[in-house]
């Protein structure tokens, strides 16, 4: 497990990608059909209502750090819009204003977020701004005096990843200079789009030698480093969820990979099946998810930037990583609970109960 610094002004700085989120609410009683049959041309679906909330790892992890008790600054771009607007206005709210960028580039992103009952949500993403993003809009000054830089969403900001990952690499050597630990997360791409097609186990391979804390997903993972699996999985799936037929030793094989290219702690976040976690002294563990109460479930929007969250929240607290890696769970059920991605998060001293309680059980 990295070293994370005892004492700085600031514990984390989370940088990245930074949007709004369009969420039309869907009636909790409605039945569950296959995606094919709820989702066909000429149907009309009456929805309830509509949740706007910010969306991207800025908002997400960044303000759920926060709420955890950690003191935090983030950074990212919006653009001269009225979603603009609304996203700093809600993060001056939160105190946490000072790094957020405007832009006359691109537009604010912005992510319309279809989750109807008993389906794994999909999105429409427009990334705006966020693909003008490079090294040069990270306040190093900032990031110096901080503990932990977490950064966020690469494959949606397309000056990173372009010319195999040059910039992003840039940004994390930067970063490293510092002394700060860092940290990593990923998003799906479109598969169809240039971000879908960019080389990633070369971009992976160039930057990870610059990350201590590497946090995907499981099918972020497959898509990047093993496509012909990803493609055989999602056809196995039939439109259900991919992680039930993902085989558990393709964690170790894929965790084996991205040790060797330098991650000291990783977190593959594994959604229903809870999460894989794996350090250099630590064998492969399973991580059991929390149970979720049906009747309290809003989305799952934001739920695995919560998770680590909770997971970032509980290792700069100086916990060793099995009991971060319980936090990540319980962070991420919760999320769950809320209509944006904080909402429904507890406080901390709630989760220590809980997490406490499920240490104690057979």
């Amino acid at each position: 497990m990295p070293t994370v610094a005892i004492s700085q002004p600031i514990d984390a700085v989370v940088a990245g990608y930074l949007g709004v989120d369009l969420t039309p609410g869907f009636n909790a009683t409605r039945a569950v059909v296959p995606f094919s049959e709820l989702f066909r041309p000429g149907k009309l679906i009456e929805t309830e209502g509509l949740n706007v909330s910010l969306g991207g790892v800025v908002a997400n992890t960044g303000l759920a750090l926060q709420r955890f008790g950690q003191r935090v600054e983030l950074m990212g771009y919006v653009g001269n819009d009225a979603l603009g607007d609304m996203a700093v206005a809600r993060l001056a709210q939160a105190g946490v204003i000072n790094g957020i960028r405007r832009t006359a580039k691109a537009g604010t992103a912005y992510g319309l977020v279809i989750a109807p009952p008993g389906m794994d949500r999909f999105f429409l993403e427009d990334p705006g701004c966020n693909r003008c993003f490079t090294a040069a809009d990270i306040d190093y000054d900032v990031v110096r005096q901080c503990r932990l830089f977490h950064f966020g969403y690469p494959p949606l900001m397309q000056a990173l990843w372009t010319n195999g990952g040059a910039e992003l690499q840039k940004l994390f050597r930067n970063v490293r200079e510092l002394g700060v630990t860092t940290s990593l997360d990923m998003t799906l791409p479109d598969a169809d789009s240039p971000a879908g097609q960019a080389d990633w186990p070369a971009i992976l391979a160039g930057t990870l030698p610059l990350v201590d804390i590497f946090v995907p997903s499981i099918e972020e993972l497959l898509f990047m480093l093993d496509r012909p699996l990803y493609v055989r999985c999602l056809a196995e799936s039939a439109g259900g969820d991919m992680i039930a037929v993902i085989p558990p030793e393709v964690y170790d094989r894929l965790a084996d990979r991205l040790l060797a290219l330098g991650v000291k702690t990783l977190l593959i976040k594994a959604g229903s099946r809870g999460g894989y976690l794996r350090t250099g002294d630590l064998h492969g563990t399973w991580l059991a998810p929390f149970p979720v109460d049906p009747k309290r479930f809003c989305n799952a929007c934001g739920a695995g930037d919560c998770a680590v969250a909770g997971f970032l929240a509980t290792l700069l607290n100086g916990t060793d990583v099995i009991t971060a890696g319980r936090f990540a769970m319980l962070a991420g059920r919760d999320n769950l609970y809320g209509p944006d991605a904080v909402s429904g998060l507890q406080e901390w001293a709630q989760m220590s109960r809980l997490v406490k309680g499920s240490e104690n059980k057979p």
